[in-house]
């Protein structure tokens, strides 16, 4: 309702300043305007809206909260264009004023709605600066070449993912990153254990694959932590890699390789584009990083380091934290190589990406090391005005013990491992469930059903929840067909689908719609919060609000569905409701699909 509320607002505004126009001649000297504070209804027994402004305006205006909303009230009776939209207001309490709209005006929104592929959402204009299409620039997954994807990847990818999709509705072009870990001294280790146990690797394609190097890097790993000479021999081999030594380069290729296409394999599984630009993307530009710093005397020697005192972040004696940006040996760390991405990725010129807005989504423990990196991209004044710099963190998954989710050994649960065992699990649960209903389905209907509930449960068991917390990872929660979750939303869905074998979504005219029960306005009322719900999710970063719209649209439906009929009722009301069920699963459909979430017909 975002163009109704937007259009209430006014209304009242204007209410409000005719009521006091000397008040409202004051704030508008002061380049201000009296705020009403028109907010959705925090109850449905509250009506639509709520107009809270009479309380704070009580010490400004000198008069109590129930004489300014009255004074707001008298004047809104008299605005007939008001009036078409609500029916007459009710002050409540001290002074809050609640607003019901009229029925003639939801059904108008609803056939709004019906002829609107976007729902009500508003496309924006793509932005532009200095000429060129500025991106929303989101920095997500990020695994290291290597070592495989484990379940710390999965919070990542898929906020980020469902981040990126709100953003590319909404009409901005999104650049989608994927800063992979394919730089850094582990390359010496690993190149050096490579020339020595696998030479034939650097002659013969796929001589090795991820799960061999895996356990390749572990035993890199161990021989660099007992063997000096090896620690020699490793370092060596990095200085040759920064050198561009072509063997060196064909081993670090190799392994970039190996790792990519093993990325790839989860990628696909989870319908999640990236572009990949890892850390060596960034190398040509550390030392421009270094030259930047100390043109704005930010730079420090300290202890042989280069660093930059962080302002307001201080260690255990209470002196400001040094950001080490250039190490005693002249060797760059990761938060330089941040530094120049973020230095980049807002560069306005031909070679930068102009970015509009940057996000980072990573594990909240690396809070810290980003509020030191965006510090320093402020003051080096690389951050663009009315750009925005974000970081998006998020909590551990746990196990239901409550601590860190791990395998039984204690090792790190493995990605693909999770998703093998979700889909295993959605196909046990519903061989049972075909068994129990005497249903008979083929193979592929099975295995298709199984993937698609899997996948739809892990993503939207982790999207769910707010990003910020911890949350108790539950194979059994997460694929019941009761509560918050995927397998509940996809019923819902399967529901619509089955109404429509039986007696088709059929169009109807809009001023044939006609509604008579209380189930049909309460639904009516949870579509059209849809566009408000996904500008919020743009604005706050938080993706667990269209889950929880998605659950309580569900919940809506299911109570329209379950206690009044739909096909056996006579016209209007048959189309009526066929074309509420038609956009209660558009919008089911397209509020998932912006999680990323698969949908199904049949389940």
């Amino acid at each position: 309702m975002l163009t109704l509320s937007k259009v209430l607002k006014l209304q009242i505004q204007n209410a409000l300043e005719s009521a006091f126009p000397e008040a409202a001649s004051a704030a508008r000297a002061a380049g201000k305007r009296l705020d009403p504070l028109i907010v959705p209804a925090s109850k449905p027994e509250f009506g639509d809206f709520q107009i809270n402004g009479a309380l704070p305006l009580a010490k400004p205006l000198k008069q109590s909260p129930r004489q300014i909303a009255t004074a707001i009230v008298e004047q809104l009776e008299t605005n007939a264009d008001f009036l078409n939209l609500c029916k007459p207001p009710v002050i409540a309490g001290p002074g809050f004023i609640n607003l019901i709209l009229k029925p003639s005006c939801l059904v108008n929104e609803i056939s709004s709605r019906l002829i609107d592929k976007r729902l009500g959402v508003p496309s924006i204009p793509p932005k532009k600066k200095n000429g060129e299409i500025s991106p929303v620039v989101i920095d997500f997954s990020s695994p290291n070449i290597a070592k495989e994807m484990h379940v710390g990847h999965l919070r990542s990818t898929i906020i980020g993912d469902s981040l990126a999709r709100v953003f590319e509705f909404r009409g901005y072009e999104v650049l989608r990153l994927n800063h992979v870990g394919d730089w850094g001294t582990q390359f010496g280790m690993l190149i050096t254990h490579l020339k020595e146990v696998a030479p034939e690797a650097l002659s013969t394609p796929n001589a090795i694959d991820l799960g061999d190097l895996v356990a390749f890097y572990r035993q890199a790993k161990q021989r660099f932590d007992e063997d000096n000479s090896f620690q020699l021999a490793s370092r060596e081999e990095v200085v040759k890699l920064q050198s561009e030594d072509p063997i060196a380069l064909k081993a670090w290729k190799l392994l970039c390789d190996q790792s990519r296409r093993e990325f790839q394999k989860i990628y696909d599984r989870l319908n999640i584009d990236l572009t990949e630009r890892g850390e060596s993307f960034y190398n040509p530009f550390l030392r421009q990083v270094i030259e930047d710093l100390k043109v704005k005397k930010l730079l420090v020697l300290d202890d042989g380091a280069q660093c930059v005192f962080l302002e307001g972040m201080t260690g255990k004696e209470g002196k400001p934290l040094p950001m080490i940006v250039k190490k005693s040996d002249g060797g760059f760390n990761y938060a330089t190589t941040d530094l120049a991405a973020i230095r980049y990725r807002f560069d306005a010129s031909p070679k930068g990406d102009n970015a509009l807005r940057l996000i980072y989504v990573t594990d909240a423990g690396q809070a810290n090391h980003f509020a030191g990196v965006f510090q320093i991209a402020e003051r080096a004044n690389w951050v663009p005005n009315h750009a925005r710099l974000e970081h998006v963190p998020f909590g551990l998954v746990q196990g239901e013990d409550g601590k860190k989710l791990k395998t039984r050994s204690g090792e790190t649960v493995r990605l693909r491992d999770l998703l093998d065992e979700a889909i295993e699990r959605a196909e046990s649960d519903l061989r049972l469930r075909l068994k129990e209903e005497g249903r008979l389905e083929s193979e592929d209907f099975i295995e298709h059903v199984s993937k698609t509930v899997g996948i739809a449960a892990v993503k939207y068991a982790d999207l769910s929840q707010h990003r910020l917390t911890n949350y108790q990872f539950s194979f059994d929660r997460m694929l019941s067909l009761q509560g918050n979750t995927a397998p509940y939303l996809l019923y819902a869905l399967v529901r619509i689908a089955g109404l429509a074998r039986k007696g088709g979504m059929i169009d109807i005219a809009p001023d044939e719609l006609q509604f008579n029960e209380p189930q049909e306005w309460s639904l009516i009322r949870e579509l059209l919060k849809f566009d408000e719900v996904i500008v919020e999710v743009e604005e706050e970063l938080l993706p667990n609000r269209l889950c929880t719209y998605l659950f309580e649209l569900s919940q809506s439906f299911n109570r329209f569905y379950d206690q009044i009929p739909i096909l056996k009722t006579d016209e209007p009301y048959r189309k009526s409701r066929l074309a509420l069920c038609r956009l209660t699963a558009d919008t089911l459909k397209t509020g998932m699909t912006l999680l990323g979430i698969p949908t199904l017909e049949r389940m």
